[in-house]
């Protein structure tokens, strides 16, 4: 199964909505969602069949036992998260400010300290026609990149007749965008015309190339500054990166994502402009 991983860099360039077109387009049996933080590729996939939901448990929490702490307080002095505090004599633990280091477990001398299991996320697979693979990290919780790559073995395991997988990945260049980037085939990097987008497609490409992928750069919303989205063209042409299209800036794109449809589900110029994206992006990935 080749797997096409899709980023920006930063969040807002629109590659949930290149993602969801690009499935729409392969008829893809398998994809997933690895921006734990906040997914929405659900949002334009609709699935008939009930989500399979599983609670996904990062590092330990720390917990006291009243009962057996000597009141000593080297928890708290030794704390470097500053995650534990005392009340009325008893010493507690903020699970959202506990990181999981386990030094007040070390540390404690009467043994009062435990790293007790922590719900920290969902996994969730919806399984018919087609195999999607998502999660959501709770609130405050860390370890995004071992839940990305739990999202992607969960894909993994569940199409294992698929041929290919379309990965919606994580904005940014931290923990679950290296999480995403590892196994994959190919990099569709979207960017988009503006100075900020133009820093972080760099940093992206820094990013990518340090796994030896093949690498793809579109520009979406192209038209909202033409000389940015010429500049980043022609950065690609002096990279020697594959630039494989612009997509324009559309009302009717944003009508059709607005009623839960793909890009390509309605004849707009942003929708033939993305197919175009597609099948040059394609036929790098499936160039020898």
């Amino acid at each position: 199964m080749k797997q096409l991983l899709i980023l920006s860099g930063k969040g807002g360039t629109g590659k949930t909505t290149i993602a969801g077109a690009f499935i729409k387009l392969a008829e893809a049996k398998a994809y997933a969602d690895c921006d734990v933080d906040a997914p929405n590729l659900h949002l334009i996939r609709h699935h008939a069949s009930p989500v399979r939901q599983t609670d996904y448990y990062g590092m330990g929490k720390a917990v006291i036992d009243a009962n057996s702490c000597l009141n000593c307080g080297l928890c708290r002095q030794n704390c470097r998260f500053e995650a534990i505090s005392q009340s009325n004599v008893k010493y507690e633990v903020d699970s959202y400010a506990c990181e999981g280091c386990g030094v007040c477990e070390v540390i404690c001398p009467a043994g009062a300290i435990s790293l007790q299991p922590a719900i920290a996320g969902e996994l969730m697979l919806y399984k018919d026609d087609a195999v999607f693979s998502t999660a959501r990290l709770k609130m405050g919780s860390g370890t995004s990149g071992k839940l990305v790559t739990e999202v992607k073995k969960q894909l993994k395991l569940e199409a294992v007749d698929a041929d290919l997988a379309v990965i919606d990945g994580s904005p940014g260049i931290g923990c679950p965008v290296i999480a995403s980037l590892s196994g994959v085939d190919m990099v569709l990097i979207v960017a988009e015309p503006s100075l900020s987008g133009i820093s972080d497609m760099e940093r992206i490409i820094k990013t990518a190339e340090r796994f030896h992928l093949k690498i793809g750069v579109c520009v979406n919303k192209y038209d909202t500054n033409k000389d940015l989205a010429q500049k980043i063209e022609t950065f690609c042409q002096e990279r020697e990166l594959p630039f494989v299209g612009k997509i324009p800036f559309d009302t009717a794109a944003v009508k059709a994502i607005n009623k839960g449809q793909s890009l390509v589900d309605v004849d707009c110029p942003a929708g033939r402009a993305a197919t175009k994206v597609f099948y040059k992006t394609i036929l790098i990935l499936n160039k020898q």
